[in-house]
């Protein structure tokens, strides 16, 4: 399967992480939604999100290899790449980016985004024709 994905992340205590080419990252207390894209095997990229003690390949590994950091929830839905900076345009609208995380290879602002409430998040995935991705 091919498609998006959003990572609904929560961030435990202000934390600041080494995020390869972008240096240091200061990460507030809270909720984060990243957007990424797998265009083949999607179902193992999330696994492979999911797992601690991985190698660091993407800006997300280094965020997601903090002790303080745990993914919550995890939502897809079968879309094409060029759907990933749709979602992301859609999300900044609404959070606060994490400026230049996650999108070197496309020009939007970010793939990563905090935001205050879960609820809001989660509804927002719904309507924008998200699946949970069940978190075995």
């Amino acid at each position: 399967m091919r498609g998006v994905y959003v990572l609904i992340i929560s961030v435990n205590k202000e934390i600041a992480v080494g995020i390869g080419a972008l240096g240091k990252v200061n990460f507030e207390k809270g909720l984060y939604a990243y957007v990424g894209s797998a265009q083949k095997s999607l179902e193992k990229r999330l696994e492979r999100h999911l797992r601690k003690g991985k190698r660091k390949f993407w800006h997300i590994d280094y965020l997601l290899g903090s002790e303080s950091v745990k993914v919550v929830k995890a939502f897809y839905k079968e879309a094409e790449k060029f759907e990933e900076c749709k979602v992301a345009k859609k999300l900044s609208e609404k959070g606060v980016p994490v400026v230049n995380f996650g999108c070197s290879d496309c020009s939007c602002v970010s793939h990563l985004f905090r935001f205050g409430d879960y609820y809001f998040l989660r509804n927002l995935m719904f309507d924008l024709r998200f699946c949970p991705f069940l978190l075995c």
